[in-house]
């Protein structure tokens, strides 16, 4: 009988070690499984984005480098201006529309429905063909060069030539910047007009006489020349400060707070490889960086 008492306590010590191992083995395997299965969770989806032009070199490279880190995702990057941009993101388009301008200041724009993701801090400047012969104008000259008022160069200390404005069409982010803070809210006289800011770029270049008006991201090379105005250089430094006036923040505006690729692409534009690396790089300003701020009515005040 102690015989088949001693088997009987063996057989359930076993039984008992058996399970206790089992139940462990069977809890480390789960804990692996649910691991694995959030790390193996792969970021996909299709958006959108289109509007101002003077973001489209920043968007789309951006949109490069995050695809290249989430193959699975694909982002199109359309300029068109920030009218179209708004306009395109508010009846549900396209997943973002870039602004140069707040939604407030375009009518009929339902900007309540949208929601602002302020990425960037642009400045913006008169452009001129390298052969005009200045730098540097004031701001009371370069209201009358653009209405019309001043039609040659040498009336500005320049060389004798014809004034050619080339201007951005009414939807633009660009334009509407530039006549608000440069010209004081004047209106530009006709002359040339063109949808992006590349084309702008190349008919200045390549026009004697020219002038229009070009972000600081596209003043990479000699073929136009940026201006000062009154004596203030065009540089990012001021535009921080907030010496130099014509700056405006780049908005990417969605319909409602962005959800899944949409949100994942627009925390990446806040990273810090793009705030503090691609932003310089493509000649934008972080706005981390600014020290005054402006509202939608264009009220400037130190932070």
């Amino acid at each position: 009988m102690k015989s088949l008492k001693k088997i009987s306590l063996l057989i359930t010590i076993v039984a008992l070690m058996i399970f206790a191992a089992a139940c462990g083995g069977g809890a480390k395997k789960d804990t692996t499984k649910d691991t694995g299965d959030k790390a193996g969770k792969e970021l996909s989806g299709s958006l959108v984005v289109s509007g101002s032009s003077a973001m489209q070199p920043l968007v789309a490279a951006a949109a490069e480098e995050f695809m290249a880190n989430n193959p699975k995702v694909d982002i199109q990057v359309n300029a068109g201006g920030s009218g179209t941009g708004l306009s395109q993101v508010a009846e549900g388009s396209v997943q973002i529309g870039n602004s140069d301008v707040f939604a407030e200041e375009k009518e009929g724009i339902p900007a309540d429905q949208l929601v602002d993701h302020k990425v960037a801090v642009v400045g913006i400047t008169a452009a001129v063909n390298p052969g005009v012969g200045i730098k540097d104008i004031s701001k009371e000259n370069l209201i009358k060069v653009f209405t019309g008022k001043i039609t040659n160069w040498k009336d500005v200390g320049g060389k004798d030539q014809k004034i050619v404005l080339v201007n951005r069409p009414d939807a633009s982010g660009t334009r509407a910047v530039f006549n608000k803070f440069a010209l004081d809210g004047a209106t530009p006289a006709e002359g040339i007009t063109e949808d992006s800011s590349n084309t702008v770029k190349k008919i200045v270049n390549e026009t004697a006489g020219a002038v229009g008006y070009l972000a600081f991201s596209y003043f990479t090379d000699d073929k136009v020349t940026p201006l000062s105005i009154d004596g203030v250089e065009p540089t990012d430094e001021n535009v921080q400060s907030g010496k130099f006036p014509v700056w405006a923040y780049e908005h990417s505006y969605t319909k409602g707070e962005p959800s899944g690729a949409t949100k994942a692409f627009l925390d990446y534009l806040m990273s810090d490889d793009v705030q503090n690396k691609l932003l310089k790089e493509q000649g934008y300003l972080p706005v981390t960086k600014m020290k005054v701020e402006r509202d939608a009515k264009g009220n400037q005040t130190n932070k």
